[in-house]
């Protein structure tokens, strides 16, 4: 048997990590501070859908589970924009046969543990709270329900324990770490659609469905029973916001200005308004990642905004690639860290840009009329030239290009778009003399 590392969080990257290092032999404790999920004990005010794609499919590939996690999924093909007069207008995501999955994230964790439990060599400790961590002897101290408290020691120690991470707070009083927390000026409340009688869905199943609004929007996300989890994004302050949203009758009021269609099929958004508490939305950088033989991994490393849909499938790549590093460079701990560290913060600075960016683009331009006709072009390129053409959005979600190169990519393709509408070569796209041209000069050296 290899060495013991200790994982702080049981979430669902630390929960990934522990079976990829149980695979490799080594002995695996996990401590998460919240109850056992499987219990029933669920994280209060967390988003209870996730958006699973590509990175995140392949990382499940790695441990068996991404069939069985994708039976319980539903696809969602595209975006589905509802006007305030109800309007419908559908934007696919990728080319025919693309599409992200729906998943429950209370489901995928209890996935996750129970796979992690069948591996004699990882043992789970849950409502065990990391209270004191010292990174030169390689121990924290954990806290239990009971008050006790335990001492751990390991040989290597990783800190997925979440945006607020306990392992972060304190490698950020080492000497040189930089960090930084910028919270959004909004808020998000969970609400719901219920279904029709025998689980019938209200509104399209197979689509992400987007109410937006300019200065502020809902999504939905389809569920296997017919609901769809809606979540309200939302300013604090300001004339529409949170803190303007005191009573049932201003929050009716609300709704029946900006979401009328929704609002006939949430017959309780007043009980879940009130009842379900605001989250916040916050993006989390920092740098390094390492400190000896102590790593960050997951929101830990790089809490990010949820409008790219890869806050988890980031987390996962993270664990994905760890895992190929260990592969390679052990039993060189200090090689496999600063490995995996150099491979994984630009791409997790990449997608937080990503995901502030998308968040513009989902709450302000979806429904734009110029945006709509950048689309069109888009798609159309997309299904024309798919081996020269790939959207921003498809390297992002559809492949496992890293992110860094997404982000650059995307400029080039909204320079290459811009320059085919101010120029009116819409009804040339499909001849290749003219678009090849273009590709080079805008995209750089490319084959068909």
């Amino acid at each position: 048997m290899k060495e013991k590392i200790a994982i702080i969080g049981g979430g669902l990257s630390g929960s990934l990590l522990a079976i990829c290092l149980a695979k490799r032999g080594f002995q695996v404790e996990v401590y998460e501070r919240r109850g056992d999920i499987r219990k029933g004990q669920a994280a209060a005010g967390r988003s209870i859908n996730l958006a699973l794609s590509t990175r995140g499919i392949e990382a499940l590939k790695k441990v068996g589970l991404a069939e069985k996690v994708l039976q319980d999924a539903i696809p969602m093909t595209g975006r589905m924009m509802h006007s305030v007069k109800g309007e419908l207008n559908y934007q696919p995501y990728g080319k025919s046969g693309q599409y992200i999955n729906s998943v429950s994230r209370s489901g995928l964790n209890i996935k996750l543990l129970e796979l992690a439990d069948e591996y004699d060599n990882v043992k789970l400790f849950f409502n065990h709270k990391c209270v004191d961590v010292d990174l030169n002897i390689n121990t924290a101290v954990l806290e239990n329900d009971k008050g006790e408290k335990i001492t751990v020691e390991a040989s290597i120690m990783f800190g997925s324990d979440g945006a607020f991470s306990a392992i972060r707070s304190e490698m950020q009083k080492t000497n040189r770490f930089n960090y930084s927390q910028n919270y959004e000026n909004y808020g998000y409340k969970e609400l719901e659609i219920l279904p029709l009688k025998d689980g019938v869905f209200q509104i399209e199943k197979n689509a992400l469905h987007i109410w937006p609004r300019g200065e502020f929007m809902m999504i939905a996300l389809p569920n296997p029973d017919g609901s769809f989890t809606c979540t309200l994004f939302l300013a604090y302050d300001g004339e529409k916001s949170f803190s303007n949203l005191k009573t049932k009758v201003d929050v009716t009021a609300f709704f029946e200005n900006y979401f009328p269609d929704a609002m006939a099929m949430m017959p309780n958004y007043l009980e879940d308004f009130f009842n379900n508490p605001t989250g916040s939305l916050t993006t989390i950088r920092c740098n390094p990642w390492v400190y000896k033989k102590f790593a960050l991994i997951g929101d830990a490393a790089h809490a990010i905004i949820p409008f790219y849909g890869q806050g988890m499938n980031c987390s996962f790549e993270d664990v994905s690639e760890l895992d190929e590093i260990i592969e390679t460079y052990y039993p060189d701990w200090t090689t496999v860290l600063q490995k995996y560290q150099e491979a994984r913060i630009i791409n997790a600075n990449a997608i937080a840009d990503l995901a502030c960016k998308n968040f513009v683009e989902m709450r302000d331009l979806v429904g734009q009329p110029a945006f709509m006709h950048f689309k069109k072009v888009e798609q159309e390129l997309s299904e024309t030239y798919p081996d020269v053409y790939r959207s921003q959005y498809s390297l992002v979600s559809f492949s496992t290009t890293p992110y860094s190169y997404a982000l650059a990519q995307g400029y080039k393709n909204e320079a290459l778009i811009q320059y085919i509408i101010e120029h009116k070569l819409e009804d040339k796209i499909k001849d290749a003399n003219v678009m090849m041209p273009l590709f080079r000069d805008f995209l750089g050296e490319v084959t068909i």
